[in-house]
């Protein structure tokens, strides 16, 4: 025991799946693509800066009941980049749309933060691969002027993203990785230093990644756009499948109220806030996320032992 806590689980295997011309690097909790026999399917959708790691503990939670499965998105992680170079919204949604088609459907799609936004595209464009849905603050257009998202939309302004990044390259891992945690945390005293370890490891990894600046900051670009756009929150209140949505009550990046909308939007929700969590809940707190999301996956389908 370190910390205080419990020695954290460590990070699923992975594999790179060839879906043609997409490749996906996909982290997945035993049996994995070998044999996932009866067992109801989960897929997780990361958000910005993010990765498939983002759902370690979770996964590990849900482990009993359900086959999960968190993918890099393209670019991300160990992804390799998309070769049209494409990081829209709609170019990620369609990626994981892959994946699913791969593994069967329909399964319990998860996302957080531009996961979120992603998961939303997904369900209204394919419902019939969507058992149910868990948005941990998802990344809906909301133009309440804030730091958070002010510093989104500077990254993604043209030309300024490219020199950040380029700029930021030369602070040490460690301090960046502070200021995303401080940012996407509540209380740094909940991130285990294994986990710290862990991501600043990871973020040196991807600084010597030639398509890594490029990943996040067109990916930012492409959360942007759809700020300034209808079509989510519009086809958000098309989704026939059950839906959860979680907002952390501190989150510096998505606005907690923006749960209301969430709750007058989506034809088949229950919402939960959780007031000590920031923008990442399922990492800072995933214990409580695995119950009401195991909550979700009970309602919808009579597990195996249940």
């Amino acid at each position: 025991m370190e910390h205080g806590y419990p020695e954290p689980v460590p990070a699923w295997p992975g594999e790179l799946v060839d879906l043609g011309d997409l490749r996906l690097n996909v982290r997945f909790t035993p049996p994995g693509f070998a044999s996932p026999g009866h067992r109801e399917r989960a897929v997780f959708v990361h958000g910005l800066a993010g990765s498939a790691t983002n759902w370690t503990d979770l996964m590990g939670l849900l482990a009993d009941d359900v086959a999960g499965y968190a993918v890099d998105l393209p670019g991300a992680g160990y992804s390799p980049a998309p070769e049209d170079g494409d990081y829209s919204v709609d170019a990620h949604a369609h990626a994981v749309i892959r994946l699913i088609e791969h593994l069967g459907s329909p399964v319990h799609l998860f996302g957080n933060s531009l996961g979120g936004a992603v998961a939303v595209r997904l369900s209204a464009n394919r419902p019939e691969l969507v058992r149910s849905l868990t948005l941990v603050s998802p990344a809906l257009p909301d133009l309440l002027p804030r730091f958070g998202p002010a510093r989104v939309a500077m990254s993604a302004a043209p030309g300024l993203g490219e020199w950040a990044v380029r700029r930021l390259t030369a602070v040490p891992a460690e301090r960046r990785i502070q200021a995303t945690l401080d940012m996407c945390y509540a209380d740094l005293a909940r991130v285990h230093p294994v986990r710290l370890r862990e991501a600043i490891e990871e973020l040196r990894r991807r600084d010597g990644l030639p398509h890594s600046g490029t990943a996040l900051v067109e990916s930012a670009r492409g959360i942007v756009r759809e700020y300034f756009r209808p079509d989510l929150w519009r086809q958000a209140a098309t989704i026939t499948a059950p839906t959860l949505v979680i907002h952390g009550g501190r989150d510096r990046l998505v606005d907690a109220r923006m749960a209301l909308r969430a709750g007058r939007t989506f034809p088949n929700v229950r919402l939960v806030t959780l007031p000590r969590a920031g923008h990442v809940a399922q990492m800072e707190f995933p214990d409580i996320v695995a119950r009401e999301s195991l909550r979700l996956i009970t309602e919808t389908v009579v597990l195996p032992g249940r």
